[in-house]
């Protein structure tokens, strides 16, 4: 359509963020990192190759996701460990955050309960930035890789994408079917993945991760978390994911829990205080 006479004058209109972040509650960053220093290993588990694993944080401790034999992203799940309803919410995290996390940022839960989940603490990464392309580590804005796009745009019919990796794997921890697990499988933190948008057409990309073994994130538990990570089956997501053909290597997810004393005054967050009225 032809542009309108004053065409410009909107293009050049200069945004506004949506939500502000001034009164956003804010961790106690040096807090965590100090109690971190004193906080002793409690276990291990490895999300293998096109696979996923869970695991489980108490409120107040530490959990670390580590690159370890070869470059590899990671598609992150989170729930209560008490209450599956209550699940990270990726679009109100990337509205309050961006679109890309790192140190001191938080992973928030969904409706009604809002509040934070796991604090990022610690991030080997963070030097990366946001490079020429527009790219950077760690988003919020990719869903995971998922059998039902894949078999709409190409036919296919494969299984180790990160949404059924995730499905099996809470499964196997909760006893639920996977009928029943799926609706709980949510979108992730794509950890290590390196994303962007394109400039001219919008669209959501990927390239090869920077991340090599040893690199690592790490969060504090700000409730009682369950988690399930798929190492995902792009590998480093270089060129494609979905797919066994792409050099895939498995990741290390680690807990550690505090020093007694070391989180002296900390408690973790309460519920949303929003009434839930809704006007009527």
């Amino acid at each position: 359509m032809t542009e309108p006479a004053d065409a410009a004058a909107r293009r050049a209109i200069a945004p506004v963020i949506c939500y502000p972040t001034d009164t956003l509650p804010q961790p106690d960053i040096s807090l965590y990192q100090s109690a971190r220093q004193t906080a002793v290993k409690t276990g291990e588990v490895i999300a293998p190759p096109r696979e996923a694993a869970t695991f489980r944080v108490p409120a107040g401790h530490f959990f670390r996701i580590s690159s370890i034999d070869g470059p590899q992203v990671g598609d992150l799940n989170l729930w209560n460990a008490h209450d599956l309803s209550e699940r990270f919410y990726s679009g109100k995290t990337r509205a309050l955050h961006g679109t890309h996390l790192t140190t001191g940022h938080r992973m928030w839960s969904s409706f009604p309960t809002l509040r934070p989940m796991a604090t990022v603490t610690h991030d080997t990464l963070g030097w990366y930035g946001k490079d020429e392309y527009g790219g950077s580590v760690h988003d919020v804005i990719g869903t995971r890789c998922d059998p039902y796009t894949g078999n709409l745009l190409s036919g296919s019919q494969y299984h180790h994408c990160c949404h059924s990796n995730l499905i099996r794997a809470l499964a196997d921890e909760t006893g639920l079917s996977l009928a029943e697990a799926e609706p709980h499988v949510h979108d992730v933190l794509n950890v290590f993945m390196c994303t962007g948008f394109t400039r001219d057409t919008g669209q959501y990309f990927m390239k090869a991760s920077p991340v090599r073994p040893g690199d690592h994130i790490e969060f504090f538990a700000e409730i009682d978390l369950l988690g399930a990570l798929s190492a995902c089956p792009g590998g480093d997501c270089s060129s494609e994911h979905s797919s066994d053909t792409a050099a895939c290597f498995p990741l290390l997810v680690e807990t550690f829990a505090p020093a007694d004393g070391a989180l002296d005054g900390w408690a973790p967050p309460p519920v949303n205080g929003y009434d839930r009225s809704h006007g009527r």
